[in-house]
């Protein structure tokens, strides 16, 4: 049984760390290439959420069955579109502007994105229904089962994973992000449209992130403000991995999901054998929260740049 348990909240750590990956992925390439500090970033994680949820019914019933897949194929450069629209009013012209001052316009843009949700879709949450085939259980041994979407959200974000270190290792395009992460201002010398550049790397960024939104609303709702938790441990990952590596967001999102989820059901055993039985019960949850924390305070301690910076940064 304890076997059972440990392959369950692994596959939940598993989930967790591709969803964290999503969120992380866009955000590490606006930080590292554009310098840009994105507190909004996790709106388009409830944008999309939201995009999707709307899509659903009315596509579900022109396509029974299919309807969420569909949703999410259409919300998806919906969420892009807003990403990149973003990028043109707002952060386009703070590129060179100070920290504080991409901090403060991001946090209003966050204000504004909740409200306008509040305004378009009200202020109570958005239950997204899944599919039949989707809402099933997948057996993997006679004592295992798991849920099928679970399998599905690691799948989806295992294949995102891929097509972005396709993506920046060998294509042009990945080619200019990776040299745009190392040295903006020689790429920009080159000839390079950096303007384009910056445009695409934001828009993908909040599209992927959208992405991670419409494959947890299913099971959490969508709802106000669901980007605003996701987004501080977005920024542990990448702190974690490498500001700028897109490498280094996957193996940050493995290691936050993992600690997070096996810190929660095993922490307080450990526990148990210091203290107490009640005070390991008290002090177990407090202390997995605090797990992520205390690991990227001793890899900024050891290795400040992260645990796989981009080349030349």
């Amino acid at each position: 049984m304890d076997t059972v348990l440990l392959v369950i909240q692994f596959l939940n750590g598993l989930q967790l760390g591709v969803l964290l990956f999503l969120v992380a992925a866009g955000l590490t390439l606006i930080f590292g290439i554009m310098d840009f500090i994105n507190l909004a970033h996790g709106a388009f994680y409830m944008i999309g959420a939201y995009i999707c949820g709307t899509l659903v019914v009315p596509l579900e019933a022109l396509m029974p069955g299919g309807g969420f897949v569909l949703a999410i194929i259409l919300a998806t450069p919906l969420t892009l579109v807003i990403g990149y629209i973003a990028e043109f009013i707002v952060a386009r012209t703070l590129y060179l502007r100070d920290h504080l001052d991409h901090v403060l316009a991001t946090f209003g843009l966050i204000l504004i994105f909740d409200k306008s949700v509040h305004l378009i879709w009200g202020v109570e949450g958005m239950v997204i229904q899944l599919p039949s085939w989707l809402a099933g259980q997948v057996p993997l041994t006679e004592q295992i089962t798991i849920p099928s979407y679970r399998l599905a959200i690691i799948s989806v974000g295992l294949a995102v994973a891929i097509g972005l270190y396709i993506m920046v290792t060998k294509t042009r395009v990945g080619m200019l992000i990776r040299a745009g992460a190392s040295n903006r201002t020689m790429v920009q010398a080159l000839g390079v449209n950096i303007k384009v550049l910056f445009a695409l790397v934001f828009a993908t960024g909040a599209a992927i992130a959208g992405l991670a939104g419409m494959m947890i609303a299913p099971i959490t709702e969508a709802s106000i403000g669901m980007g605003n938790d996701v987004i501080i441990a977005a920024f542990v990952v990448i702190i974690i991995g490498g500001v700028g590596s897109v490498k280094g967001a996957f193996v940050g999102a493995m290691i936050v999901g993992m600690i997070d989820t096996l810190g929660r059901s095993y922490l307080d055993q450990l526990l148990k054998l210091f203290m107490s039985e009640a005070n390991a019960e008290t002090a177990a949850p407090a202390l997995s929260s605090m797990l992520v924390y205390i690991l990227m305070a001793s890899i900024l301690a050891v290795r400040p740049q992260g645990l796989f910076p981009p080349k030349v940064r």
